[in-house]
């Protein structure tokens, strides 16, 4: 422990700034969007396909445009592109609460996918993932802390809001948040540490002691071999938080009780981090990585078997678990596997693709349940994905370890 502590008196700056990243990019995740389903869906007449609809077109459009909006943290200094994307997911908030038009909910949606799930949490592990070699996975952890908070704290708050305040008014308080953080990335970022990508170390340099661009990555099948891995966390995590009112409902079980368990999601995720992060500092990314998801597969047999809030309980614990090795790993995993020089560009494509998951998730599961399918049959379906996903990463990463530099491969 007095390590840990030690190693974080060092390093303060810069893993609250990943911190703040992280807990901020909340406000664009869908675990807080779905919170105001039900008030959306009423204010604006729609059913669950038309909103998952919405949700989709949103979601997609800044998938497609965090291809290149990712690649920016290549070249554009941490510091004046967090202040960027902090405005923008600031005014994004501020569009929620005011705007009316139904058909211009999609723009909103895109705007805070674009800023918060993607740009904001991109940034803060990019940046992690490069400031910090041989530490990688105890940094990444510890920036990731600030998922977990936002998964504790503000659907509860929400809740609780929505009983006394009328919705939009909570999305400008959102807006007020996001722009109290923005001086404080400045304080924190005044003397930006040197990303130690720029070093040419045997342990910055990915596959066959390569700093790999995106083309090149693109190009590889190890890419496309993850991109199950990536579609289905984003894909089913997201179906849950976002359908939370409608699944408490076909259960019996009131909204405020669900969301009373997410602070024990928050934290067993912390653990998960902290516990996932310390294993890849000690035995690599690719020894772990084909087993994470493994408990997203029981979350989801126990949510869709569900009696009670019990066995709920047990499904998000599980979740929570797979969520901590998500918010480690595959940051870890990129940096590790293809190098830190066009880290940005690379992950800005698998983060594309995890934007997308999430978007493909709410609007093909809107219209299964308008179809008759339950959400019930649709989770036992994600049973089977996340046992296939995990063979697919485990052949994967087992062809591609021999590739990997003497310190990367030898763990």
């Amino acid at each position: 422990m007095s390590g840990w502590l030690a190693y974080v008196r060092t390093n303060a700056r810069f893993l609250c700034a990943g911190v703040l990243l992280t807990f901020l990019s909340s406000f664009g995740q869908t675990f807080f969007i779905s919170v105001f389903a039900g008030a959306i869906r009423s204010d604006f007449g729609l059913n669950h396909g038309q909103w998952g609809g919405v949700y989709l077109v949103g979601t997609m459009a800044a998938a497609l445009v965090m291809i290149w909006g990712g690649g920016l943290a290549d070249r554009i200094r941490v510091q004046l592109l967090g202040a960027l994307v902090l405005v923008l997911l600031a005014g994004a908030c501020l569009f929620m609460a005011v705007n009316t038009v139904v058909w211009l909910l999609p723009l909103g949606i895109f705007a805070l996918r674009f800023a918060g799930q993607g740009m904001t949490s991109h940034l803060a592990e990019v940046a992690t993932a490069r400031w910090f070699l041989g530490t990688r996975g105890r940094a990444l952890a510890i920036a990731g802390l600030g998922f977990a908070l936002g998964h504790a704290v503000l659907p509860i708050a929400v809740v609780e809001g929505l009983q006394r305040f009328e919705w939009r008014m909570l999305w400008g308080a959102a807006a007020l948040v996001v722009v109290a953080g923005l001086p404080v990335l400045f304080w924190l970022l005044s003397q930006e540490r040197v990303p130690q990508s720029t070093l040419e170390t045997p342990q910055s340099l990915g596959m066959r002691g390569q700093h790999w661009t995106r083309h090149a990555c693109l190009h590889h099948w190890l890419f496309w071999m993850m991109v199950p891995a990536l579609l289905g966390p984003a894909a089913f995590n997201t179906v849950y938080f976002f359908h939370q009112v409608h699944f408490s409902a076909i259960k019996g079980w009131s909204h405020l009780g669900l969301v009373a368990q997410f602070p024990l999601y928050m934290g067993v995720s912390i653990l998960a981090m902290l516990g996932f992060g310390w294993a890849q500092d000690r035995w690599g990314t690719a020894r772990i990585l084909p087993f994470y998801q493994l408990p997203m597969g029981v979350a989801f047999l126990c949510f869709a078997w569900a009696e009670d809030l019990a066995w709920n309980l047990v499904g998000m614990v599980a979740m929570a678990i797979t969520h901590g090795g998500n918010a480690t790993l595959l940051p870890a995993f990129w940096a590790e596997f293809y190098g830190t020089r066009f880290l940005g560009a690379i992950k800005a494509f698998a983060a594309a693709v995890v934007v997308l998951g999430s978007a493909l998730g709410p609007g093909i599961s809107g219209v299964l349940i308008d179809s008759g399918i339950g959400l019930e049959t649709q989770y036992l379906g994600a049973v089977v994905y996340f046992l296939g996903a995990s063979a697919l990463v485990l052949v994967g990463v087992r062809l591609a370890r021999p590739l990997l530099p003497v310190a990367g491969g030898a763990r």
